[in-house]
Parts: C-alpha cells; structure tokens; sequence
C-alpha cells in the first residue's frame, strides 16, 4: 500500500489517459455531489416539519366545533355548535385515556398591554393548565398556569419572550402587574417555545378568568388533549369516541364532518414520517443510480487500460508478477479515480450546503440543511466500495492474461 514505486506507476498510467479519466472523475464527483445535495436538501425539508412538530404535542388530538351540515333529529342545516364547559368535563369521564388538556375561549385580536411607559399589542390566549403540555411550552422563570387560578377566577398572566424583551427589557417581570386592554394582570412566570416565532409573543390567562372577564359565560372555542403514548390506531379509536360523545351531546349526524372537526395529530404524524422515510429512500436510489454510471464509466476505462497494457501485464507475468498483485494494481488505480473525485464531490456539496445555510432566510418549511456525519460516513463508504467494484472486474481479466499470448499482442 506504501510502494512509492507503485503509487509514481498508478499516476503515471491516469497521465496516460488524462481525458478519460477526468471524464470519468468528474462523473463520480457529480453522483457524489447530487447525493450530498438532496440529502442536504432532504434533512432541511425535514428539520422545517420537525419545528413545526415541536409546536405542538404529537401526541395530542384537536376539537374544532363548526356547523351542521346535514339535517339530523329534526335540526336543521347551518346550526352552530357551542362548546361550554361541562363538554370539556364530559371528555375526561369518558375518555380516560386522556393525559393533559385544555380549552380555549378565543380573544379576538391583538390587546394593548402596558407596563409602566411601555405600551404595544399582543394575542392574549385563555386556557387551561393542561396547554403548557399541548403546545410544548417550555417556562424559563416563575410558573404557568395552576388549577387554582382557573378556581378562583385570578387575574394572573404567563408571557413570552417577545413581550418580556419590549415591556421590561432586562427587569424580571415575574411578580409585576401588567395592564390588559386595561384589566390588570399579575405576571406568574415567562417562557419559550421550539415552534413558530409567532408563538414566543403570546399571553396566557386563565379560561375562566377570560370568560368571566369578556362575557363568555361558560363557551369554549376549541378543546385540545394529549393521549400519552398511544399508538396511530389507538388515536384513531379515541377520535372516534370523541366524535360520538359530542355527537350525542349536540344532536348531529356523526357523519357530519362541519359539525365538530377532529384533528388526529398522531395519525398525522404517522404519516409524514412514514413519507419522509420514502424520501430518504428516493433520495438514496437517484443519488446512488448517478453514483454508479460513474462507476461503470470508471469500470469502462480499467477495461480499456487493461487492453492497452496487455503486453505490459504478460510482461509482468512472465517475470514473475503473480495474479493477486496485478488485480491489487489495477484495483487502486479504480480506487484512486474513485476516492479523489468522490472526495471533490463530497468537499464541494457540503460547501454548498453550508452556503445555503448561511446565506438563505430562513423559514418555517426549509430550515438547517445540512449533511451529518452518518451522511459523510455513508457516502465515503460507497466511494470506497464504488472504487474496489469498479477496478475489480477488470482487475480479473487482467490477472487471467496468459503472458505467452500477451507478448505476442500487436
């Protein structure tokens, strides 16, 4: 492996044959390339999705309430349904498989919220403790929401980053009063949030307090629920006991999908890694299928080299060369065309990617495209093995040149 000699013969026979072998040099380089790329490209699209997942809990399923949409125990079409409280209580009597969960009642808008001299606008949601879990709220000081605030009606508020950094700049703003739209509010504790930049400038209060507060009654918009680590069928079954008790408690068809939407976000997740697994596959047959038309263009000029050096081969043979050293010869020539090319390749598209990743906004669908070390090591593998395939065959026909024969060769 260490012969200078044999190393100063593999450069010499590619000189001999410098467009041949750029040519195919620079087809290896290109399938390398193209693979780094989409699965570049791939894990950025993913990265998008898995933000977005981190949002919300995966394992969480979403009640919308609508309109009917057909006729049904002598109600009509275009009746609206109201959740209210006691629906939410209904849930958990008869779903026990619930883990956490919450209600909202919408506050339309964005409200002025005030902090001494800083004023500005931001979404005030009302909900249930059990939220923090639904959407994956990560509290950085202080406390969320407690059942004893829904209890007693508080008026106490959760905020984000967004709000901490324009009403109190560095102060702590647990244990301050903020003013909503001209209510005053307790601040109990901030936190962050993986998901969407929208979400790290929210306020959350407690449901009833925003109720009581805003002329709600007892309405509840929507109502969420996580169901610990039940399965994609399991979540299913439970969609569909949710269907059915709403249904029974409202008078609508239960085939009437306008009346109350469920949204299964475990059969939803299911799904999309069930597609990203067939893309990661796609990308890897395109990127290996380019990968091997270089191979057999690599292939194609060890064949052609071992033709040309035919009476160079029998030569060795009559000298004494044995066969295990001409195929190791022909064999490292192949793996030299295929491992510096490939390397180019590999060099060049993680460059891009990292051209991307520096200079491209970036957004919720397209986020971090980058090739990770299992990706760099898969594809030196597939270089090393592209390379000893590649030489191999050819390295046979060579190693079975009769030197009689091949000094006879014109």
């Amino acid at each position: 492996m260490f012969d200078t000699d044999r190393w100063l013969e593999v450069l010499e026979t590619l000189r001999m044959s410098k467009l041949r072998t750029a040519a195919t040099a620079l087809s290896v380089a290109w399938g390398i390339f193209m693979l780094v790329i989409l699965l570049g490209a791939g894990r950025g699209i993913q990265n998008g999705i898995d933000k977005s997942f981190r949002d919300d809990a995966v394992n969480s399923i979403w009640v919308y309430r609508g309109q009917t949409s057909k006729a049904h125990a002598g109600y009509g079409i275009g009746r609206a349904i109201r959740f209210h409280n006691d629906d939410f209580e209904a849930l958990h009597e008869a779903i026990p498989e619930i883990e956490h969960s919450t209600g909202r009642f919408y506050l339309k808008g964005e409200f002025t919220v005030r902090y001494r001299d800083e004023v500005s606008s931001y979404e005030v949601r009302a909900c249930h403790p059990g939220h923090q879990f639904i959407e994956n709220t990560i509290i950085t000081a202080g406390r969320f929401l407690i059942d004893t605030d829904l209890a007693e009606r508080r008026k106490v508020a959760v905020i984000g980053p967004r709000v901490v950094d324009r009403l109190f700049g560095r102060r702590n703003p647990v244990g301050e009063w903020i003013e909503v739209s001209g209510t005053p509010y307790r601040v109990v504790g901030t936190y962050t949030d993986e998901g969407w930049e929208g979400e790290l400038a929210k306020i959350y209060i407690p449901i009833t307090t925003a109720q009581t507060a805003y002329g709600g009654g007892t309405n509840v918009h929507q109502m969420m629920f996580t169901v610990g680590d039940a399965s994609a069928e399991d979540a299913r079954r439970i969609a569909e006991r949710t269907r059915r008790l709403l249904a029974a408690r409202h008078r609508f068809a239960l085939d009437d999908e306008r009346a109350v939407r469920v949204r299964n976000n475990v059969e939803s997740a299911e799904r999309v890694f069930k597609l990203f697994a067939s893309i990661r596959v796609f990308i890897w047959i395109v990127g290996l299928g380019t990968i091997l038309a270089g191979i057999i263009g690599v292939s194609n000029i060890m064949l052609i080299s071992v033709h040309e050096r035919t009476k160079e081969i029998g030569l060795r043979k009559a000298l004494g060369a044995t066969p295990r050293t001409i195929v190791n010869q022909i064999v490292l020539e192949s793996l030299v065309i295929t491992s510096a090319s490939g390397y180019a390749g590999l060099v060049a598209g993680l460059g891009v990617l990292a051209l991307v990743r520096r200079y491209v906004p970036s957004n919720d669908y397209f986020l971090n495209p980058d090739a990770n070390l299992a990706v760099v090591a898969g594809a030196t593998l597939v270089l090393i093995i592209s390379g000893v395939l590649a030489g191999y065959f050819p390295a046979r026909i060579a190693a079975r040149i009769n030197p009689v024969e091949a000094l006879r060769a014109e």
